[in-house]
């Protein structure tokens, strides 16, 4: 299979071959054809498969082959974070530079009036929900003319609670448009909104869903909350670890990891939603050039990061939901390259891991690290006074202690896992 048994236009032939490419990947050589049919289509595939241009290849073809039915924009492409709308805006300049298309990169974090500017002579806006919604209500959106609408990462859009935003934008959209949603998984949520959004639409699904790209080697280390930071920095020690993506649950914890590893001497930089968009840019440029070793980032960041090279992905934070680890270690391990996802779990976690591992349907391997001191003690906190544990003082109603011959032990994990409920 070449692109040329796609029957694409000349003109993006010629740009495809100019950047090195010469075959498609599985998700372009079954979804490109039915999409150049003008078919509402369904794509499921894991990242790193090349979905962009799975959707923005046939949508040149198709815009470069008809007139436009109306004044306004011919295509538009929801993306949910600024950094994905940016890539896919790069992809589409690379297929179309033998094509006259107009492009707007529609996202918030920077100013409004030149994006403004853009939209008025735009055939293809990629945006991100909230600020083309801002622009949409100050009358700068005209959809009289949308032929193609494209949901991208549309599971992670309803993660992060945009569907009201889709509804709103779709009420101003022509009802003969065409519609192309493609996503990582195919829960529920997204086959309910593929109820809403499209007609008859056909899916186009590559891979196990639920299963994380085969060429990622998976390990896990089992570790206390206070070890995760000297174990990075020792497995930071070996050369392999080249270019990293550090994964946490939360933005300031990224900032705090990043400065800590700054610190011990390991250039790293965060990356996450309280960042401008220039400050995330420019740790993402520096990350691609080598300038920086680690990058720091939350699960949100994790759907916008598209960089070739990355040699390891390290879940220092376990992730809330089995789906977004698959979207973090999918990372590394693009293009056929090989690569590494290493994930910190703590003893609050195991119930966590064994339910990751049905999910993906294998054991992930354990390791453990015989050059690593496990013994290195908690620290404690100024001001903090330690407990012992056979203070009286601290033993909650002595009288009511198990009677001879209850199982202590059951008394002792049930009382663990109350106590986690209570967190």
């Amino acid at each position: 299979m070449t692109f040329a048994n796609l029957k694409l236009p000349q003109p993006i032939l010629d740009a495809i071959e100019e950047t090195g490419y010469r075959e498609p990947t599985p998700i372009q050589a079954r979804a490109i054809p039915v999409i150049m049919r003008r078919k509402d289509v369904i794509g499921i595939a894991q990242t790193g498969t090349g979905k962009t241009a799975a959707f923005t290849l046939p949508i040149l073809s198709t815009l470069g082959s008809i007139k436009p039915k109306a004044p306004g924009i011919r295509a538009l492409i929801i993306s949910p974070t600024r950094e994905l709308v940016t890539q896919i805006r790069d992809n589409i300049q690379d297929y179309s530079r033998h094509m006259s298309i107009q492009l707007a990169a529609v996202y918030g974090g920077v100013g409004e009036q030149p994006q403004i500017e853009a939209l008025r002579h735009a055939d293809i806006v990629i945006a991100t929900p909230g600020r083309l919604i801002d622009l949409m209500d100050q009358g700068h959106l005209d959809m009289r003319g949308l032929e193609i609408l494209v949901m991208d990462e549309a599971d992670r859009m309803l993660d992060m609670g945009f569907l009201p935003a889709m509804r709103k934008l779709a009420k101003k959209m022509p009802n003969d448009r065409q519609t192309l949603l493609f996503s990582a998984t195919l829960s529920g949520q997204i086959e309910k909104l593929t109820r809403e959004f499209q007609k008859k639409p056909t899916l186009v699904e590559v891979g196990d869903r639920t299963d994380p790209a085969k060429t990622v080697r998976q390990c896990v280390y089992q570790i206390a909350p206070h070890l995760k930071f000297p174990l990075l920095l020792h497995l930071l020690e070996s050369p392999e670890l080249f270019t990293v993506l550090v994964f946490v649950k939360m933005k300031h914890a990224a900032s705090r990891l990043a400065k800590q590893l700054s610190q011990s001497g390991v250039p790293a930089e965060a990356i996450h939603g309280d960042r401008t968009q220039n400050q995330r840019q420019r740790a993402l440029d520096k990350f691609k050039e080598g300038k920086l070793r680690v990058l720091v980032g939350t699960d949100v960041a994790a759907r916008g990061i598209d960089i070739t090279g990355v040699t390891h992905v390290v879940n220092f934070d376990f992730p809330l939901q089995n789906e977004d680890y698959i979207h973090r270690i999918g990372r590394t391990g693009r293009a056929k390259a090989e690569g590494d996802a290493i994930t910190f779990v703590t003893e609050y976690e195991h119930r966590a891991l064994n339910e990751l591992e049905k999910f993906i349907k294998r054991d992930i391997p354990r390791k453990h690290d015989r050059t690593f001191d496990y013994d290195i003690p908690a620290p404690v906190r100024d001001g903090a006074p330690r407990l012992k544990r056979n203070n009286d003082k601290a033993k909650p109603q002595g009288n009511r202690s198990p009677k001879r011959g209850s199982s202590g032990g059951k008394s002792s994990r049930g009382g663990s896992r109350g106590g986690r409920r209570g967190r």
